[in-house]
């Protein structure tokens, strides 16, 4: 079989938090050095308030820009009343990779065992756009992107993975 070649993706990450600011951003600063030390291309980075409305316009606002291929959430996704990522990302799918969800409880399970319940990380796809909402905590960002995230935003990663379908993401929008 023929070695592909490495394809870099246009990633974006949120920090959805009330008390983190750009100084005290653990996960974003874990995301944004795994994301650029795998060869990808870090498009912008921006940290929000817990507030629904806000979060889904910043993601459409990513969605409808061409320079981001992916969008990487990290923080409300927990079950509190601030909680409000989830909800922000369900409103701005078009599809949503159920999957995405259940590898990540797998892969939490063998960190943190039954307290992987209580996360719900998600992912989905709107306009041609990866979205992925991961928790807040470093070795949560740390598990989603080296386990999961980093093989499958790799051309190379056989037999399939989400940069080679990137094309056709939103073919049904070009259809005459």
């Amino acid at each position: 079989m023929t070695e592909r070649d490495f394809i870099p993706v246009r990633i974006a990450i949120l920090t959805v938090s009330d008390t983190r600011g750009p100084e005290d951003d653990r996960s974003g600063d874990t995301l944004a050095a795994r994301v650029e030390g795998a060869g990808h291309v870090l498009a912008d980075r921006k940290i929000l308030r817990d507030d629904r409305a806000d979060i889904a316009a910043q993601l459409r606002a990513w969605v409808a820009d061409p320079g981001v291929d992916v969008v990487i959430s990290t923080g409300g996704t927990g079950l509190t009343g601030r909680d409000v990522t989830v909800e922000a990302h369900r409103d701005v799918y078009e599809k949503e990779i159920d999957a995405f969800a259940t590898m990540f409880t797998m892969v939490s399970m063998q960190k943190i065992g039954t307290s992987a319940v209580q996360s719900r990380a998600t992912g989905g796809v709107a306009g041609g756009t990866y979205l992925f909402a991961l928790p807040g905590s470093t070795g949560a960002c740390k598990d989603g992107w080296d386990e999961i995230l980093s093989k499958q935003l790799d051309y190379r990663h056989m037999p399939c993975n989400f940069v080679e379908i990137m094309p056709r993401l939103d073919e049904h929008l070009r259809r005459k």
